[in-house]
């Protein structure tokens, strides 16, 4: 099996990120591709497992030495994904799980043609408000914010691969379980493949050959 590019993307609420983590603790064939950011650590959050914490000179030394698949700016903040990071699952024949925006997915999808992308939907407007008022402690402006911010990222959804509804999230799992499954049996990605039809045509022909001689 080849590895590839497991972009996920989603507005904020949606579930992608309780999705990605399913996936993980399900399947051994995929790997976490933790970002690096300038923000500071949240509580709880642990430097190489929540996230690669650099400072901003770091961070825009290293997007000036190319080491970034990609690399956007949000809140203030720059947010990116290292290529060392998919390298060093890729090398070890697994797909890359990488749980980005739509802007770090574009890019990525610019960058790289191993990829496979895929959108998760809220199953409603309704639903998708209801989980960001239950869960938000922000103010007025910045929930006005988030809202247009997840319109810009619904207007990109047809872009993506795939595009799954989370209305049940054990049916959502499954139904990306199903597209990495699917995608890994592509012909370009079984690198032995073309070894077997090559040995299953000498085959056949050399029996053909032998039943004409007698």
């Amino acid at each position: 099996m080849s590895g590839f590019l497991l972009v996920l993307s989603a507005p904020s609420g949606t579930g992608k990120t309780t999705i990605a983590r399913a996936l993980l603790a399900a399947r051994d064939d995929l790997a976490f591709s933790v970002s690096a950011t300038t923000r500071p650590p949240r509580d709880g959050e642990r430097q190489g497992v929540d996230y690669q914490f650099l400072d901003r000179a770091d961070f825009e030394g290293r997007i000036d030495r190319g080491e970034f698949l990609e690399w956007a700016e949000y809140g203030g903040n720059l947010y990116g994904t290292l290529k060392s990071e998919v390298e060093a699952i890729l090398e070890t024949n697994r797909h890359v799980v990488l749980d980005i925006e739509t802007q770090g997915a574009r890019n990525i999808r610019r960058e790289s043609s191993n990829v496979v992308s895929v959108f998760i939907l809220p199953p409603s407007s309704a639903a998708l408000l209801d989980r960001l008022k239950s869960r938000s402690t922000e103010g007025p402006a910045a929930m006005e914010a988030r809202l247009e911010r997840a319109v810009d990222e619904i207007s990109e959804a047809a872009d993506y691969d795939y595009i799954v509804v989370n209305e049940d999230r054990m049916e959502a799992v499954a139904d990306v379980a199903r597209i990495i499954d699917a995608e890994s049996h592509r012909a370009g990605r079984q690198p032995g493949i073309q070894h077997l039809l090559a040995e299953l045509r000498e085959g056949l022909l050399k029996e053909a050959r032998t039943v004409r001689q007698r």
